[in-house]
């Protein structure tokens, strides 16, 4: 049976982010980083949300297409240099998945709808850009949260998760607070939340 054009698009997002050579160990296992994140960004999106359209499940899946191919270091180390690089990045994966998307047949309308939601047009009243942003919230939070949290002083993971909560809808932040951490983790969630 042929594949259909949407898991077509899946099929070479996870061959675009399969190239990265950044890797990512878990269980002892190596992964191409962003070809692990967009496969837990998949899921965790239909765990949020288990009727996700499919241009939502592909702007999740596309949402750091080859982020390695502009690294952080190629802007300024200030706020200001990463809030650009962070713009040049999710311009990039639109295009990319926008080019993915037009080889596998799908008409300018529905790209461009995907495009939005990956660009995070109108976060808070686009409902697609909304669920995005909390799937990539839940992401951060449930598989890489502790690690950042290892790596940096109180005061800035707190920080980090107060900006977290802010992007999240009400139903995204219940989502978090089942989460579960370790003892200082969870201790520093109460203290951003608090």
């Amino acid at each position: 049976m042929k594949p259909t054009r949407f898991e077509t698009a899946i099929a070479l997002i996870d061959n675009a982010n399969s190239k990265d050579t950044n890797v990512y160990k878990v269980a002892g296992i190596e992964y191409p980083k962003e070809l692990l994140y967009s496969q837990r960004m998949s899921r965790k999106l239909l765990q949020f949300n288990p009727n996700a359209s499919k241009a939502l499940q592909i702007a999740a899946r596309a949402q750091h297409i080859c982020r390695w191919k502009i690294p952080r270091d190629t802007y300024p180390m200030d706020r200001v240099g990463y809030l650009k690089w962070r713009e040049t990045l999710k311009k990039m994966h639109a295009d990319m998945t926008a080019d993915i998307l037009k080889e596998v047949g799908y008409d300018k309308e529905y790209i461009d709808r995907i495009r939005a939601v990956i660009l995070k047009k109108l976060i808070k009243k686009n409902e697609e850009s909304q669920t995005l942003e909390d799937t990539i919230c839940l992401v951060f939070l449930d598989y890489y949260f502790e690690e950042f949290a290892e790596k940096h002083p109180d005061a800035k993971v707190v920080d980090i998760l107060q900006k977290t909560w802010r992007k999240m809808s009400e139903k995204g932040r219940d989502e978090a607070l089942k989460l579960s951490f370790t003892e200082r983790a969870d201790a520093l969630v109460n203290l951003a939340l608090s």
